[in-house]
């Protein structure tokens, strides 16, 4: 049973790494993008620092 269920597990992370592929070729996923996901979770497991003044802008 353990077999079974990491290979779907295994078909389920191949199928996600070809969408990110063909995303980022039809330019869906660009660097800003990116970029903004980075500043979005950094927001969000950094919350305290803009509470306290600072900015978590990159770059």
């Amino acid at each position: 049973m353990a077999l079974y269920r990491r290979g779907v597990s295994l078909i389920f992370l191949i199928y996600i790494l070809v969408g990110i592929y063909v995303a980022w070729v039809y330019d869906y996923i660009t660097p800003a993008l990116l970029k903004d996901v980075a500043e979005a979770l950094l927001a969000i497991f950094l919350w305290f620092i803009p509470l306290l003044g600072g900015s978590l802008r990159l770059g």
